[in-house]
C-alpha cells in the first residue's frame, strides 16, 4: 500500500513538473464544459461531396470566443470557413460557425473533438463518424477515353532584350559616326595636301597654278597681281618675316633691308629692290587701276619666281635645336588635335549614358535603375534563383531566396527531455534582414502516455505563444515592438495566427537603433507549434515583395503528402 502510494505520488510530481515547464514556455488551456453542440447535416456522403459541420456555442456577451482553424478536421479536409453567424436572446450570444468538409478517399472517418475557446475556459465538441461512399460507375454506358498530351504553354517574354538592343544599336550607330567623321584617318584632299607642302615647294606650286589661269588672257590684271603678291608675301611671312601678309609695301621692303643689316638673311639689295619695284606695281594696279602691259606682268611673275629662289638661298640652314623645336610644335599640335577628339567623343558618350538612364528611370523609376547599376543587397535577392523547400517535422513548405540551414536553438534545463525544437533559418535578427522556420514538440509526460488520457496532452495557446516570440525578440536587443495579430490562412487552407508590426533593431555593436519590420506566422495541431519569423528592413521596397512572395509560399504539408514522402 505504501509503495502503491510512493508511485502515485512520485508519477504526480513529475506530471506537475512537466506541466509547469509547459506553462511557462508556451501554456497550455484549461478544460471544462459548457454550452457548446456540433452537428453534421449528413453522415454518408460520396467521394468529394461536401457535408456541413456546425458548431453552436452559447456565451455572455461579455466573453470571447475562438473556434478551431486550421486542419483541426483532419482526417477530412476544410475546403471552406464559414462567417460566424450571431444572434442575440437575453443578456446572451447564440454563435453558429459552419465549416466546409470533404474526403476523396472512402471509408469511415471519425470528426476529432475540437476545441471552442469562451472567454478563460476550455470547451470540446464531440467527436462524429462519417461514412464516405465510392461513386458506382456504369462502364457499359460511361465511354472510357485516353488521357489528353501535356500542352506545352510558353511562358510570355519579357521586352528588357529589345530595350537592350536598341540601346546598343543607338551606342554602335554614334561609335560608328564618331569613327567616322572624327577619329577615321581621311584622304587628302588637294588643298590639305598642299598645306602639309614646305613653304617654298607651296609656293611654286601656286606660281604654277598661276600659269594655268585665264588672267592674262582676260586682261584681267588686278586678280593676276593679286594672286602674284600673295604668292610672295606668304612666302615671306613663312620664312622671313611673320607679318609680311599685313605690312604695306613700305613696311615690308624696309624690314627685308633691317634683316640684311641685321645679317639674319643674305638677301642681295637688288633683289629687295626687285622685290619692291613688283610690290609697288600690283599696289598700282589694285588701287589706282593701272594697266602694264602683259609681257611686263609676265616678266614680274618669272621675277618672283627668281626672288623665292634667291630667298631661299639667302637663308640659314636651321639649327638642330631650330628642327627639335619645330619637331616638338609638330607633336603639341598632333597632342591638342587628339585631345579635342577625346573631349568631344566623353561629351557625347556622357550624353548618351545621361540621355539612357533618364530614359529607363522615365520607364522603370530612378530608384530602381540606381539599384541595378550601384547594386541592392534586397534586390540580388529578390531577383536571384529561389529555393522551394520543405523544413521540419511535421514538414513546412516555404520558398526563400536562400536555403534555410539548420540551427541549433538553446533550452532552459527544465525544458529539456519534454521539449523538442528544429529550426532553420538565413540571417539573424541583427542582420535585418532574416527568415527562421521552427517546429516545437511538446513531449507527452511517460506517465500520461500509459493511460492514454486525451484530456491530460498538452495543449498549445497561440496567442501566449505569439507573446513568447515577442518577449525573445526583445531579449536579442529589439526596442519600440509594435504589436498586431490576425488569423492567416496558406495556400492549401491551413490556418493559424498572424502576428506582425514595426520594431527597431541594434545595429551589430553599437548602440543605433534602425527601424525594421516584422512577420510571425504560427499554427498548431495538438502539441505542435509551427513558426515561421521574417524580419526586414523599413522604406525597402524590394525587401516588401520579398516577404510578400516568401509569406504567400507558406504551406503545411498535410499527413497524405508526409505519407507520401515517407514511402
Amino acid at each position: 500500500m505504501k509503495n502503491s502510494l510512493g508511485i502515485i505520488k512520485l508519477n504526480l510530481k513529475k506530471e506537475l513538473q512537466v506541466l509547469g515547464v509547459l506553462f511557462l514556455v508556451f501554456g497550455f488551456t484549461k478544460v471544462s464544459y459548457g454550452q457548446v453542440t456540433s452537428t453534421v447535416d449528413s453522415t454518408k456522403i460520396k467521394i468529394g461531396e461536401q457535408i456541413t459541420y456546425k458548431i453552436a456555442v452559447e456565451a455572455d456577451s461579455t466573453d470571447l470566443v475562438v473556434f478551431p482553424e486550421g486542419q483541426t478536421f483532419s482526417p477530412l479536409e476544410v475546403i471552406q470557413s464559414y462567417e460566424i453567424d450571431t444572434t442575440k436572446q437575453d443578456a446572451k450570444f447564440n454563435l453558429i460557425k459552419k465549416y466546409g468538409l470533404t474526403q476523396f478517399d472512402s471509408g469511415s472517418y471519425i470528426i476529432p473533438k475540437q476545441k471552442i475557446l469562451i472567454g478563460d475556459k476550455t470547451f470540446f465538441t464531440d467527436s462524429l463518424r462519417v461514412e464516405v461512399n465510392t461513386v458506382v460507375v456504369d462502364t457499359t454506358k460511361q465511354g472510357l477515353y485516353d488521357i489528353k498530351p501535356f500542352m506545352e504553354v510558353k511562358e510570355p517574354s519579357s521586352n528588357w532584350w529589345k530595350i537592350l538592343l536598341a540601346i546598343l544599336g543607338i551606342f554602335a550607330l554614334v561609335g560608328g559616326l564618331l569613327y567616322w567623321f572624327l577619329w577615321r584617318k581621311k584622304p587628302l584632299t588637294e588643298e590639305e595636301k598642299i598645306a602639309l607642302l614646305p613653304p617654298y615647294d607651296r609656293a611654286k606650286m601656286a606660281l604654277k597654278s598661276l600659269d594655268e589661269s585665264d588672267y592674262l588672257q582676260k586682261s584681267e590684271l588686278k586678280e593676276y597681281y593679286s594672286e602674284l603678291t600673295f604668292i610672295i608675301r606668304r612666302y615671306l611671312d613663312e620664312k622671313v618675316y611673320d607679318r609680311a601678309l599685313e605690312s604695306t609695301t613700305d613696311e615690308l621692303i624696309e624690314r627685308l633691308y633691317l634683316l640684311r643689316e641685321g645679317n639674319q638673311i643674305s638677301i642681295s639689295k637688288e633683289d629687295i629692290q626687285n622685290l619692291e619695284s613688283i610690290l609697288k606695281r600690283a599696289d598700282l594696279v589694285k588701287f589706282a587701276k593701272s594697266a602694264p602691259d602683259v609681257a611686263l606682268a609676265e616678266m614680274d611673275r618669272n621675277t618672283i619666281d627668281l626672288e623665292i629662289d634667291h630667298v631661299k638661298e639667302s637663308l640659314p640652314e636651321p639649327t638642330e635645336e631650330e628642327k627639335l623645336l619645330d619637331q616638338q610644335y609638330k607633336e603639341e599640335q598632333e597632342r591638342k588635335k587628339k585631345r579635342k577628339k577625346v573631349i568631344i567623343t566623353v561629351v557625347i558618350a556622357f550624353f548618351l549614358m545621361m540621355a539612357t538612364v533618364v530614359g529607363l528611370g522615365i520607364k522603370y523609376g530612378f530608384a530602381y535603375v540606381k539599384d541595378t547599376v550601384v547594386g541592392h543587397e534586397s534586390k540580388e535577392l529578390l531577383e536571384g534563383e529561389w529555393v522551394s523547400s520543405d523544413y521540419g517535422v511535421p514538414p513546412i513548405s516555404i520558398s526563400t531566396p536562400r536555403v534555410l540551414k539548420r540551427v541549433e536553438l538553446p533550452l532552459p534545463k527544465e525544458a529539456q527531455g519534454s521539449v523538442k525544437v528544429t529550426a532553420f533559418s538565413y540571417g539573424t535578427l541583427l542582420d535585418m534582414f532574416s527568415v527562421m522556420v521552427s517546429t516545437t514538440v511538446l513531449q507527452q509526460p511517460q506517465g500520461q502516455q500509459a493511460q492514454g488520457a486525451d484530456q491530460s496532452a498538452p495543449k498549445i495557446d497561440l496567442a501566449q505563444a505569439s507573446e513568447m516570440a515577442i518577449a525573445g525578440m526583445e531579449q536579442k536587443g529589439a526596442k519600440d515592438i509594435l504589436v498586431k495579430r490576425e488569423q492567416f490562412i496558406t495556400p492549401n487552407a491551413a490556418e493559424g495566427l498572424k502576428t506582425y508590426g514595426s520594431l527597431s533593431i541594434p545595429l551589430l555593436n553599437t548602440e543605433t537603433l534602425v527601424p525594421a519590420k516584422y512577420t510571425i506566422l504560427q499554427f498548431t495541431s495538438e502539441n505542435v507549434l509551427q513558426q515561421v519569423m521574417v524580419t526586414w528592413p523599413d522604406n525597402d521596397v524590394y525587401a516588401d515583395e520579398m516577404i510578400d512572395r516568401i509569406i504567400n509560399s507558406v504551406e503545411l504539408v498535410k499527413k497524405e503528402q508526409e505519407a507520401e514522402q515517407e514511402k
